[in-house]
């Protein structure tokens, strides 16, 4: 692999999904070759310090700017020009393709002769608005390549770029640990802890934020307690949304069968995920097509971790789930409908077995870091 520089705005400890996505691809990458320029997490000094002790234990070299948001700003690209010939690197990989993606031709003309930009969800937002388009437009041509999660994105954000560009996309979703996304994940411990033994349990890991179900999931809980009265609903996460969602438990009067678990640790959550007997988040797009689910990992963790799962229909979220196979996908914000799966699912334990070992398997398969990891190294 040529020497690279990752430019990012999203890497860790900032929370959040493009920085897991980075911070699992980046050290199966070869860190001797690797220098990451990253924003400051948060300001103060509790965030400088748990940047710092983060970037210490990391394997290759990280280098924070001063500010909280990387932009294309003059100055950050003068930045990263500086550190690509500082430390010798010849290829690129942009984090998030926007709007970082815009110092292409800077980097280009400063010695670098590979430059891979990954899109999310966000790039399909932006490909939906003319001004945004535009940008997006600009950075497919100055790049070599642009990156996508799926079948979804993909036709959305080709459809801003040129011919040339859309046809130099290529594939590149998030992966799985399977060796920590496992069933012996130690569910039976969260389990026990919760009182929740002997109950069927339907587990939603995610923020909580209006677009990923929740709050569908609480609407679907009176149809679900009618067939197994016994179901508990465990929405496993933070997030801005969880007052509204407890104020909703409360008053579709499923309070009781409800638990929040509030944030939990990252090495805590494959424990969480095993503590289901069937995972589900039913997503759904919000805001005229802007925000929308670019993929939905949980899905993909929840499937390592042996259990069907019930998703949504926004975005990319079908490209996480064998629709028959590993779980299905029902409409978003369809309460009944979510409810029919679930109940389907909880009353046979046979077909969540196989739904569950079928997920496990195509994992393996498709989902794993490691192969990944090797199909980014060839386009670096």
């Amino acid at each position: 692999m040529r020497k690279t520089l990752i430019v990012t705005n999203d890497f860790p400890p900032r929370p959040g999904g493009i920085q897991a996505f980075l911070h699992n691809m980046a050290p199966r990458l070869d860190p001797g070759r690797l220098v990451v320029y990253a924003s400051t997490w948060k300001r103060g000094r509790e965030g400088a310090e748990a940047t710092a002790a983060f970037d210490a234990e990391q394997p290759f070299t990280v280098v924070r700017d001063r500010t909280t948001m990387l932009l294309p700003t003059p100055r950050v690209t003068r930045r990263a020009v500086g550190l690509l010939r500082e430390h010798g690197c010849t290829s690129v990989w942009f984090g998030a393709a926007a709007p970082l993606g815009l110092m292409a031709p800077a980097l280009r003309g400063a010695g670098a002769e590979r430059l891979v930009a990954t899109t999310h969800g966000h790039e399909a937002g932006w490909a939906q608005l003319p001004a945004a388009r535009q940008l997006l437009r600009r950075i497919g041509q100055s790049t070599d390549t642009l990156t996508y999660l799926g079948e979804y994105t993909r036709s959305r954000i080709a459809g801003a770029l040129t011919p040339q560009a859309a046809a130099r996309m290529v594939q590149l979703p998030p992966g799985v640990d399977e060796k920590t996304f496992h069933p012996g994940s130690g569910g039976d411990a969260v389990r026990a802890r919760l009182g929740l033994a002997d109950r069927p349990v339907v587990v939603c890991v995610s923020r909580l934020v209006p677009r990923k179900g929740q709050d569908t999931l609480i609407q679907a809980m009176p149809r679900i307690l009618a067939a197994e009265p016994d179901t508990v609903l465990l929405i496993v996460g933070g997030g801005p949304y969880e007052r509204d969602l407890r104020r909703l438990a409360r008053e579709t009067g499923v309070a009781g069968s409800v638990r929040f678990t509030g944030a939990v640790p990252w090495p805590e959550l494959p424990a969480h995920y095993g503590a289901g007997d069937v995972f589900a988040m039913p997503c759904r797009t919000r805001r005229g097509g802007l925000d929308v689910e670019g993929l939905g990992i949980v899905y993909l963790e929840a499937s390592a971790t042996g259990l069907p799962v019930v998703a949504g229909d926004s975005g990319g979220a079908p490209d996480a789930v064998l629709d028959g196979e590993t779980g299905w996908v029902v409409r978003g914000g369809e309460p009944e409908e979510a409810a029919d799966r679930i109940v389907t699912l909880l009353q046979d334990p046979g077909l969540r077995r196989r739904m569950g070992e079928r997920g496990r398997r195509w994992v393996e398969e498709k989902w794993r870091w490691d192969l990944l990891a090797e199909n980014l190294k060839a386009l670096l």
